[in-house]
């Protein structure tokens, strides 16, 4: 029987739950952390500390495992960025006439 599933912040592969995400654990298919700050329900890039939670300590990487007991992983999916839009419209900024 599966367990659980969500998506990897890093690559925005599914991954199975098996049990609690610990701190020390990695996305098999890309080998990022699990347990970090994109992967919780409360990350929020738009907020302070960019954490929904009333969190008394400050995180700086949030892709790095973390010791966080507010961490409860997310549902959903990533929404990826396309890069190449991003690119496409800087090299025209900067495209010599």
């Amino acid at each position: 029987m599966l367990g659980p599933m969500f998506c990897c912040h890093a690559c925005g592969n599914e991954v199975e739950l098996i049990d609690k995400v610990k701190r020390a654990d990695t996305c098999e298919h890309c080998g990022a952390d699990l347990h970090c700050c994109k992967n919780c329900r409360f990350w929020d890039p738009y907020v302070h500390n960019q954490c929904k939670e009333s969190v008394t300590f400050y995180e700086p990487d949030k892709e790095k495992g973390n010791f966080c007991t507010y961490f409860t992983i997310r549902e959903g999916t990533v929404e990826r960025e396309d890069k190449s839009e991003h690119m496409n419209k800087l090299e025209a900024l900067f495209k010599k006439k």
